[in-house]
C-alpha cells in the first residue's frame, strides 16, 4: 500500500532558513524536495567522502573474511579512525605497487649473482666498462665466436632459455654481435631484497592501522551517517525559491498524513512562517513510501528492484507477492532443496536488522513454496518419490511433465488475466472508469474465449450466443471506445492496430512463462544425474571408499544445482514480474523515495 502523503509550501524569510531547517531536521518527519539541486564545491567533497565511506564498508568486509585476521585496539573517535583509514588505504596503495616494482627487479637482478656496484663504479672512472647483456641460448655460441680474442666475454647465467653475459672493455662502442643491452645496475638482488623487507615492514604497519580502524567501525559508520546528516541538511538549505530580492524563500516538503499532525503542531512554533498544507496532484514528483503487512513486506525487496509505484496509483506488490512465491517453488522444484532454504531463513533472522529479517521472511516463503512444488513434481534432492515404495498409493497424484508444462502456461495466463483486472481498477480510480473500457473489452474477450474452450470439459455448458455476446461486447468496446476523448469511428483505426499488438503480446506473454516449466525440469533432472553419478561410479569400489566418494559427489553436485537452481528461480520470476506482470497491469513508476530530513539515528 502507498501510504498517503501531505504537501507543505513553506515560506519564511531567508534568515530564518537554517533554523527552521534544523527544527525540521529533529523533527524527522519532513522531506523537502531538492530538485534542480546542484551541488557546490563543499557538497561535492561532502560526496566523494561519503564515496570513501562506502569502499571502506567494503574494505572492511574483506578483511574480516582473511585468514587470521585479528582485530586491533580502536581509535578514541569515528573521525579520527576514519582519517587513519584514509591515510593508510593510499598508503597500502603506494606500497603495493613499489613492492611489486621492486619484486620484478628483485628477479631481473637474480641472474646477474653477487657483485659490488661500488666496484663497477670505481672500474667506470679507471675507463674500464662492464656492459650487460642477454642472447638466446642458441645463439650464444655466435656471440663467442663473433667477439673472439678482441672482446672479453663473460657468461653470468642461464635462465628462462636466455644466456646472460657481461663484456669488458674501454668506453661504449659498437659490438659485432646483436645482443639485447641492460642497463648497468646500481644494486644487486640482495640489496633489492632488504628494500622489499622495509616495504614490507612498512605495509605491515599501514595494516595494523586498518585493524585499528575496523575495531572503530562502527564509530565511522556513525560518522559516515553525521556526514550524510550535514548534506542532506546542505541541500535543503541550497535548494527552494528565492522571491522579493533573495529575501524570501520558498520551500516544497513532504510528510504522511499520518505524522501531518505533528507537523502542524511543530508550524505552531513558527508564526513567521507562512505555509499552505493540501493534497498532493498529479502533476506533484510526490515522494513513496509504502506500508504493507507481514506477508506482503518481504516481497517489497523484490519490487526495489525494479522501482516505485507513482503516487496515485496502485502498490502491486500485495498482488504479485503470492504470484512471485509460487513461481520461486516452480522454478526450485524441488522439495529438498526448498528444506535447505527454508531452514536457511531461521539462520538469516539471527542478524537483527530489519533489512536482514526482510529477507529471511523472504527466503521463508520462497522455501515453503519449493517445499510445496517439489512434492507435487514427485522429487527429494533428485530422487523420484514416485519410485519409493512408501509413496505407492500416491504414484498418480504426482505431477508428470505435461502436467508440468500445462500448469506453467495456466498459471502464466492467470496472472496476466489478473493484471489486466487491476489495470481496470486502476485506471477507474485515477481517471474514471471510461477509460478503463478498452481493456474491459480486451479482458471480456480473453475472458468469453476462455469460456468456450475450457467450461464444457469441465462440465459447465452455457449457450454458444453468450460466449458470443461477451466476446462482441468486448470487441465494441477495444475497437470503438478504447479512448473515450475521441469519436468512435476515429478510435477504429487505432483499435484495429490495438487489437493486433493484444493478440501478439498475449501469445509472446504468455509463452514466456514455460520458462517456469523448464527450469523445474532442468533443476530436478540434474539432480537425478547427480544422484545416478554418485552411486553409479562408485558401485565397483570398496564398501567405505564408495560411501566416502559417493557422499563428496552429493555434497559437490547437489551444491552447484542448488545455487543454480536458486539463482534461476530468484532471477526469472523476478522478470515475468517486471515484464508481462507489470506491463499489463499498467505499472507506472517514480524514481523518488520518501526521504525525510532527519538526525542521525531518527
Amino acid at each position: 500500500m502507498i501510504v498517503r502523503m501531505s504537501k507543505y509550501t513553506f515560506v519564511l524569510y531567508h534568515e530564518r532558513q537554517k533554523e527552521f531547517l534544523a527544527a525540521l531536521q529533529e523533527l524527522g518527519l519532513v522531506d523537502i524536495t531538492t530538485t534542480g539541486w546542484e551541488a557546490n564545491d563543499r557538497e561535492r567533497a561532502m560526496l566523494a567522502e561519503l564515496e570513501q565511506h562506502r569502499a571502506a564498508k567494503s574494505y572492511f568486509a574483506e578483511l574480516a573474511a582473511e585468514e587470521g585476521f585479528v582485530p586491533g585496539e580502536p581509535f578514541g573517535d569515528g573521525e579520527e579512525a576514519f582519517g587513519q583509514y584514509l591515510r593508510a588505504a593510499v598508503a597500502l596503495e603506494e606500497l603495493k605497487g613499489k613492492l611489486e616494482k621492486a619484486r620484478k627487479e628483485a628477479e631481473e637482478l637474480a641472474v646477474w649473482g653477487d657483485f659490488s656496484p661500488a666496484t663497477l663504479r670505481r672500474l667506470a672512472d679507471e675507463g674500464i666498462v662492464l656492459r650487460f647483456f642477454s642472447v638466446y641460448d642458441s645463439e650464444f655460441p655466435a656471440v663467442m665466436q663473433a667477439a673472439g680474442d678482441a672482446i672479453i666475454v663473460e657468461q653470468v647465467a642461464r635462465s628462462g632459455g636466455r644466456t646472460f653475459f657481461v663484456t669488458v672493455g674501454r668506453g661504449e662502442g659498437e659490438l659485432p654481435f646483436d645482443a639485447q643491452e641492460y642497463k648497468a645496475p646500481d644494486m644487486t638482488a640482495d640489496d633489492k631484497r632488504r628494500q622489499m623487507a622495509a616495504l614490507e615492514a612498512q605495509m605491515e604497519q599501514a595494516r595494523g592501522v586498518m585493524a585499528r580502524a575496523y575495531a572503530s567501525r562502527e564509530a565511522i559508520e556513525a560518522h559516515g551517517e553525521r556526514l550524510r546528516e550535514q548534506l542532506d541538511f546542505s541541500r535543503a538549505g541550497n535548494s527552494g525559491r528565492r522571491e522579493a530580492e533573495d529575501r524570501l524563500v520558498i520551500l516544497e516538503g513532504w510528510a504522511t498524513e499520518a505524522t501531518s499532525a505533528q507537523v502542524d503542531e511543530l508550524l505552531a512554533a513558527y508564526p513567521d512562517v507562512v505555509y499552505f498544507k493540501e493534497r498532493p496532484t498529479p502533476q506533484d514528483d510526490t515522494p513513496v513510501v509504502l506500508k504493507n503487512n507481514r506477508f506482503v513486506n518481504p516481497f517489497e525487496v523484490i519490487g526495489q528492484f525494479y522501482a516505485l509505484p507513482r503516487y496515485g496509483t496502485m502498490d502491486l506488490t500485495a498482488f504479485f507477492g503470492p504470484f512471485y512465491m509460487l513461481f520461486f517453488g516452480f522454478c526450485l522444484g524441488d522439495a529438498g532443496y526448498g528444506l535447505l532454504l527454508t531452514l536457511a531463513s531461521f539462520f538469516l533472522r539471527r542478524k537483527r536488522t530489519e533489512a536482514m529479517k526482510q529477507i529471511a521472511n523472504l527466503t521463508l516463503l520462497c522455501g515453503l513454496s519449493a517445499v510445496l512444488f517439489g512434492f507435487l513434481a514427485g522429487s527429494f534432492f533428485g530422487v523420484q518419490l514416485a519410485g519409493l515404495k512408501m509413496f505407492a498409493g500416491m504414484r498418480e497424484k504426482f505431477l508428470d511433465t505435461d502436467m508440468l508444462f500445462t500448469l506453467s502456461l495456466g498459471l502464466g495466463f492467470v496472472q496476466i488475466v489478473f493484471a489486466l483486472v487491476l489495470n481496470i481498477v486502476n485506471v477507474s480510480r485515477q481517471f474514471g472508469f471510461k477509460y478503463s473500457l478498452g481493456t474491459l473489452g480486451w479482458l471480456m474477450i480473453l475472458v468469453g474465449g476462455l469460456g468456450m474452450v475450457f467450461l464444457p470439459g469441465l462440465g459447465v455448458v452455457l449457450p454458444a450466443a453468450l460466449y458470443y455476446a461477451v466476446m462482441g461486447v468486448g470487441a465494441v468496446l477495444m475497437i470503438f471506445l478504447h479512448n473515450p476523448d475521441r469519436n468512435p469511428l476515429v478510435n477504429f483505426g487505432s483499435g484495429l492496430w490495438n487489437t493486433y499488438n493484444n493478440v501478439t503480446g498475449l501469445l509472446g506473454d504468455v509463452l514466456s512463462y514455460i520458462r517456469l516449466f523448464a527450469l523445474c525440469l532442468s533443476g530436478g533432472t540434474l539432480a537425478l544425474v547427480f544422484n545416478d553419478l554418485a552411486f553409479g561410479l562408485t558401485a565397483d569400489l570398496p564398501v567405505v571408499l564408495s560411501q566416502i566418494v559417493a557422499i563428496v559427489i552429493l555434497l559437490f553436485g547437489h551444491s552447484i544445482n542448488l545455487f543454480m537452481s536458486a539463482l534461476g528461480a530468484f532471477v526469472h520470476p523476478m522478470r515475468l514480474t517486471f515484464v508481462e506482470f507489470y506491463k499489463n497491469a499498467g505499472f507506472e513508476s517514480t524514481q523518488r523515495e520518501f526521504t525525510p530530513l532527519k538526525k542521525t539515528g531518527k
